[in-house]
């Protein structure tokens, strides 16, 4: 049973559900063995016959999914996670996580909390954790009763978007921090600082993109449906990346957020 999140997974937010079985088979088949998806991406089907056609054992592969934002309140949440467990159809689920916080915070994170206890009890998942939490909002979280089994906070982490102050939070506060559009919405493929260092270790540009993200300790969600490409992603972990390498990245970021929709907590 793999009891800590992998360090390298592959997203499917956005990945259709045709397409979603074959890309979840192929990476589990050439070792990524961390998965996620969610309620929202409307592929957990895809995912859990992806998983289950791998030939993988099930034990050895770490699935997360998430409850969105209107399903926060206790009942709800339970509710949310039965009907993920029955659509993924891979029996308990490693993970779920709060998508993003309830908006204005008309739900209280305890309540939310106390909901995902009740779906451990239950057996319909084994950890939980969050999503899109600012530093205070996490803060809060972690305090509520059954707060510390918070395992992870999950948000936008790419060399355009360091959020430095947040990951930083979050790893003080004991909690392993997950990158989502880790490229900038595939912006990391034409940028030429990263295309530079990249031609100097004779990889690729999202090669050199994980292995940044890598180096800060900072799990990864790479995406593509593609084999060769997963393949290509997978093998970023060899990589390693000199200080100036660092430093060169570390000077791209702009703040700039891809993902802002109108419920987002203020940044």
């Amino acid at each position: 049973m793999v009891e800590t999140i992998p360090s390298f997974g592959l997203g499917t937010f956005r990945v259709d559900a045709e397409k979603t079985v074959n890309a979840v088979k192929s990476a589990l088949q050439l070792g990524y063995r961390h998965i996620d998806t969610a309620k929202f991406y409307n592929n957990e089907e895809s995912v859990g016959k992806g998983v289950r056609d791998s030939g993988i054992p099930r034990e050895d592969i770490w699935v997360t999914t998430k409850v969105w934002h209107d399903q926060l309140r206790r009942a709800d949440v339970v509710k949310s996670l039965v009907d993920s467990h029955k659509k993924l159809n891979i029996g308990t689920i490693d993970l779920a996580l709060v998508h993003w916080p309830s908006p204005d915070s008309v739900v209280p994170i305890a309540e939310t909390i106390a909901g995902f206890q009740d779906a451990q009890k239950e057996g319909l998942i084994r950890h939980f954790g969050v999503s899109n939490f600012t530093a205070p909002l996490l803060e809060e979280a972690l305090n509520a009763p059954g707060g510390e089994g918070i395992v992870t906070n999950q948000f936008e982490i790419s060399p355009f978007l360091a959020n430095r102050k947040l990951v930083e939070a979050t790893q003080k506060l004991g909690v392993k921090a997950t990158a989502y559009m880790p490229l900038g919405e595939s912006r990391a493929h034409k940028d030429p600082t990263l295309n530079e260092i990249a031609k100097k270790h004779g990889v690729t540009a999202a090669q050199v993109t994980f292995a940044w993200l890598l180096s800060r300790d900072i799990v990864v969600l790479s995406a593509s449906t593609n084999p060769e490409h997963q393949q290509t992603n997978w093998d970023s972990q060899k990589l390693k990346l000199d200080a100036d390498d660092i430093k060169k990245i570390d000077a791209l970021d702009e703040g700039e957020r891809h993902a802002k929709p109108p419920f987002a907590p203020k940044w």
